[in-house]
């Protein structure tokens, strides 16, 4: 039955007390505390997590449970339970950290056109930002979207002011169904194409599938392929999701405080669970203290029971935009990770650090076309993004139409390339070849055409349009299909403080050269920030970012680009308590919110 849950080795009641909001005429907020009365959700063997996405809901999802609000609050709550169910196998926690319910009017738009209704919902999602801290949002609606449509999320969005979310039209009776669409949306945020054939070996037809394939039925998806994976870590590995890797602020942790939860709060010193379900050897389950002579049980910076030297790096830098972190000393934890502030300089300055990315034309085309693969000429993208078409554009408007291209914005449309390769990467993706003259001589561009079954419904913003946040001129980023003007003015006030010998963290913090000391830069020490912990420099000449960039040619840092190896790529686990296997190169966690729309449409 497509209605079983999934298969667990050990059931765990999680009762959750979330922060909840409806939304009522004229934007009344009522606040409130949703106490699950129906105890009937259950986990295996790893617990919830304490941060986690938010949720929204939209009026018309509030309709189709009667407009009930305690009974749309519960169905989310079950969606997002099956979320988190299907991420754990990858080693990712989605809790649920707050919902909003639209009870009387929408706060975005919310049409049958999908384009529009995922644009102006990342916009009200920067808004929501600012009240709610969280890593990305989802929209759970009842309108029914034009064609096959019934969710869409931007390719790589994750942690992205402008892009971190996506839409999902609640389309089942069986909430696996909604979850299966919600996990597949959440996977693009993540970087994961569709799955072309040959992908999905980890499940057949009969059994669902993979999450990410382009289309979905009974029975409903539950497991990630190895594409995906692929896909995942490729993502994580030029520097994407900066913002999963922070430790939790148990503060926040839903449903109160309990030894043997997994997650250690005010009062701990240590929680590894139930005492027939720990094996942790520092950490006494039946009151969550240390053993005899352990120093801390959990985390990356605690080995035997004992903490690490201050100093033991503890998370290597992921990209030409990450920053590496060190332990303390004092604590097990490795401390929250940072990156560099936006508008710093990468890649020998073809580029702007976005989000802890270094995004260029010529990485997107190494993306799309494979090895070799670089940005066509100027007048390519001139040319063909002044079509207004599905070959040539800058995105299309909120009806839905295709959007030509302004001279200054050509090269923030579609991508163009030139590549030997026959065809682009992806099963669904065709080449858009065309000649122009510049210059008297001939130039070849290549463009990218990703098709689905109805031709504008698929469910992604087309992937071969150029990424926000790349570079399209000196001091100029692409945002919103325009090539716009970037405020560097943090970043600008941020350097005057390091005096020349740093650079500024996400923290707007300097992160000092080797050679000078933290917050300033203005005396003699070891380098790093005050957010990084302590360098310590060995025998094998541990190297703050900047030596290590300084040490790699233009040749080498291209080899490593191309072949989506970066330098310094080791991640490490938090070692949290409850994040199950230490299988893949870090542990994550996602904050989420859950959107309920207004529309009537059942």
């Amino acid at each position: 039955s497509t209605s079983r849950p999934l298969p667990v080795t050990r059931l765990r009641l999680q009762v959750d007390q979330l922060s909840t909001r409806a939304v009522g005429r004229d934007g009344a907020i009522d606040r409130g505390s949703f106490l699950l009365q129906d105890h009937c959700f259950y986990h295996g063997h790893v617990r919830g997590h304490p941060e986690s996405w938010v949720a929204l809901s939209t009026c018309s999802g509030f309709k189709r449970q009667n407009k009930d609000y305690e009974k749309t609050k519960t169905r989310i709550m079950e969606i997002a339970n099956y979320v988190d169910k299907f991420y754990r196998a990858l080693n990712i926690r989605v809790p649920l950290i707050g919902l909003e319910v639209w009870t009387d009017r929408d706060q975005c738009i919310v049409t049958e056109e999908p384009n529009a209704t995922l644009w102006s919902f990342l916009q009200w999602r920067q808004k929501l930002k600012s009240r709610k801290k969280h890593d990305n949002a989802q929209l759970l609606t009842g309108v029914i979207f034009k064609g096959t449509t019934i969710g869409m999320a931007p390719l790589e969005g994750m942690c992205s002011l402008e892009n971190s979310g996506g839409i999902n039209v609640d389309h089942s009776e069986l909430p696996i169904g909604a979850a299966a669409t919600m996990a597949h949306e959440i996977g693009h945020n993540f970087g994961m194409s569709h799955d072309h054939d040959g992908c999905c070996v980890e499940a057949s037809a009969e059994q669902g599938g993979c999450v990410m394939a382009a289309a979905t039925g009974h029975p409903f998806p539950r497991v990630f392929s190895r594409c995906s994976k692929r896909d995942l870590d490729s993502y994580f590995q030029k520097g994407g999701g900066m913002c999963l890797f922070n430790m939790p602020n148990m503060k926040d942790l839903v449903g109160g405080k309990k030894c043997g939860n997994g997650f250690v709060e005010d009062g701990e010193e240590c929680d590894c669970g139930e005492p027939d379900e720990c094996t942790n050897d520092c950490c006494n389950a039946n009151n969550c203290t240390l053993k005899e002579e352990a120093q801390c049980a959990h985390g990356v910076c605690c080995e035997g029971c004992k903490l690490k030297q201050a100093g033991t790096m503890c998370r290597g830098p992921a990209g030409a935009c990450d920053l590496p972190e060190y332990c303390t000393g004092a604590s097990p934890y490795c401390p929250a990770n940072v990156y560099l502030l936006d508008g710093s300089s990468c890649q020998y300055g073809v580029a702007y650090c976005y989000n802890g990315m270094c995004l260029t034309h010529e990485q997107q085309c190494l993306q799309l076309w494979g090895y070799g693969a670089r940005p066509a000429h100027d007048a390519c993208f001139e040319d063909v993004n002044a079509a207004g078409n599905a070959f040539g554009n800058c995105g299309k408007d909120e009806p839905g139409n295709y959007m030509k291209c302004e001279k200054k914005d050509a090269k923030c449309g579609k991508i163009q390339c030139h590549s030997a390769a026959k065809k682009p990467k992806g099963t669904n993706a065709v080449s858009i070849d065309t000649t122009i003259k510049t210059g008297g001589v001939e130039v070849k561009c290549r463009g990218t055409y990703v098709y689905s079954t109805q031709d504008g419904q698929g469910d992604l913003p087309d992937p071969g349009l150029v990424m926000t946040g790349t570079k399209c001129g000196e001091g100029k980023v692409c945002r919103d299909r325009r090539c716009q003007n970037a405020s560097f003015t943090e970043l600008e006030t941020c350097i005057a403080r390091c005096h020349g010998r740093g650079m500024c963290n996400s923290n707007r913090n300097c992160h000092c050269n080797r050679g000078w000391a933290p917050p300033f830069c203005e005396k003699p020490g070891l380098g790093g920030s005050v957010d990084s912990g302590p360098i310590q420099y060995d025998s094998e000449s541990t190297h703050t970012h900047t030596d290590v960039l300084r040490k790699l040619t233009p040749e080498q840092h291209e080899r490593n680009e191309m072949t989506g190896r970066q330098w310094g790529c080791v991640r490490k686990c938090h070692h949290l308590t409850g994040w199950g296997p230490r299988r893949r190169r870090g542990c994550f966690k996602v904050n989420f919110v859950v959107l309920c729309t207004c529309t009537e449409s059942y």
